[in-house]
């Protein structure tokens, strides 16, 4: 049986880069964001859906980000329903994955776990964290967006220190080589208790 552990920080936090030191570590990943690029691609299984209720949204077959964002700006209960299309096609391809690995440990990379009640469904949660001032400086130098909105995003996350509360650990990424120190003390636990049961 695969150990179930969900993945989750804010943005900034260095989720990507932790969730690559666990794959390093022998660990099976699944994402919930390129799951969703997935579904949204040409044939993905989100298409159809969501040209059903957003025809507008379709670009060369494919759904196109962009056009869901002015979508969604432009009518307050757009989210919901795409939501209510997206979620679950996105469990869907989890449960898919999850029933195809043979890894003792999957790092499941869920940017909303705990906003979506997936943590309900982890056998382990684990956040990511740094100071605010290294997230904004982190997000803002990538250059792909403004203070605005990266205030913007924030606002729709849970706060750190909620995430950091119930999550069963905390992984600060300061540096890498305290991040992979860290995943590898997570991971040793993990795997003793496993070996345990």
């Amino acid at each position: 049986m695969t150990f179930k552990l969900g993945l989750t920080g804010s943005i900034g936090m260095g989720k990507s880069t932790t969730a690559q030191m666990f794959v390093e570590e022998g660990c099976a990943h699944w994402d919930a964001d390129a799951a969703v690029h997935r579904l949204y691609a040409n044939g993905g299984a989100a298409v159809g859906p969501i040209a059903a209720s957003f025809p507008t949204a379709i670009e060369d077959g494919a759904v196109s980000r962009e056009r869901l964002k002015d979508i969604i700006s432009a009518d307050r209960g757009a989210l919901r329903k795409i939501e209510k299309i997206v979620h679950p096609l996105v469990a869907r391809d989890r449960q898919e994955f999850l029933q195809n690995t043979t890894d003792d440990v999957c790092v499941l990379d869920i940017p909303l776990l705990f906003e979506t009640g997936g943590d309900q469904a982890m056998d382990a949660v684990v956040c990511v964290t740094v100071s605010p001032q290294l997230q904004r400086e982190r997000v803002l130098s990538r250059g792909t967006m403004t203070e605005t909105q990266f205030d913007a995003i924030r606002e729709k996350q849970l706060p750190d220190e909620i995430k950091r509360d119930r999550a069963d650990y905390v992984i600060e990424t300061d540096t890498l080589e305290h991040a992979r120190e860290q995943v590898q003390a997570v991971l040793a636990e993990i795997r003793k208790n496993i070996s345990h049961a």
